[in-house]
């Protein structure tokens, strides 16, 4: 995989390339502006083409002047000054597209969480399959104490996560959780005692997502997400076709003749990712 496009990203490999982990470091706050949406934009481009990459860790090892450590100040709002209306509401518009395309990378997306984490960073804990955060992490929603919402999938996505009473008191008082408040509440999943402890859990995380299908893999993460907030008959629709296909292209025959190997903790011969 050429990783040029998004070299502002930070991305690295493991050593069987099936893990690739983004370090963002890049403006004063790792903040999200016109450039880094480009380089996102890119990610997806490679990541939707390549089938050996099976799990992302989206991290960052950024420190500020003061010594704070950041995952994703937000929005580059600076950027914005002068901007009409118009273009205002466009790039906002290409922030939600993005956001739900990364959500639906096919593949295992863990966030590791590693500090100041507000507005556009808060959002992006949406994209995630998996959410880690250290001690170190604080979460806010401040974007209506500037005129706006959380326009890139916070209003229409955060309460599924953590309910409709906690998506409203993070969006109305713009009040900053903790990350021990943030796993409580369910936006985060688990605590890492500091950010190489969590890189260390996206490393076993990601041992185990490479021994598993690739097809069978992407095939239930999108009937998982297609069957959210449809009918239960649609979602067992959802579900019988996501398991007629791992029959249809072969997995499930390859999964019942390495029974054993899978029982012992190896990887049988899936071959290649059949979306």
């Amino acid at each position: 995989m050429d990783t040029s496009s998004f070299a502002a990203l930070r991305p690295s490999f493991d050593a069987e390339r099936k893990l690739l982990t983004l370090d963002l470091a890049h403006g004063k706050a790792n903040e999200m502006g016109t450039a880094e949406l480009a380089a996102f934009a890119a990610l997806c481009d490679a990541l939707e083409g390549d089938e050996s990459v099976m799990c992302l860790c989206t991290s960052s090892s950024r420190v500020s002047a003061s010594g704070k450590p950041i995952f994703i100040s937000g929005a580059n709002v600076t950027e914005r000054v002068g901007w009409d209306d118009d273009r205002v509401r466009a790039h906002v518009l290409v922030q939600r597209a993005l956001m739900a395309r990364i959500r639906r990378l096919p593949l295992y997306h863990v966030v590791l969480a590693t500090g100041i984490t507000l507005g556009w960073g808060t959002e992006y804990l949406l994209t995630g399959d998996y959410c880690i955060a250290t001690p170190a992490a604080s979460f806010a929603l401040p974007e209506t104490g500037l005129g706006i919402i959380p326009g890139a999938r916070g209003t229409a996505e955060l309460a599924d996560l953590i309910g409709v009473a906690h998506a409203l008191r993070l969006g109305c008082t713009g009040e900053v959780v903790d990350a021990q408040e943030a796993v409580r509440i369910g936006l985060v999943q688990e605590i890492a005692s500091d950010t190489e402890a969590g890189l260390m859990r996206v490393r076993a995380i990601a041992e185990a997502v490479a021994r598993r299908s690739p097809t069978a893999l992407v095939a239930f993460k999108r009937a998982l997400l297609d069957g959210r907030g449809v009918p239960e008959a649609s979602r067992l629709d959802h579900e019988r076709r996501a398991y007629e296909h791992t029959v249809a292209c072969g997995d499930a025959a390859i999964g019942r003749a390495n029974f054993q190997q899978v029982r012992d903790g190896a990887r049988p011969p899936w071959g290649r990712r059949r979306s």
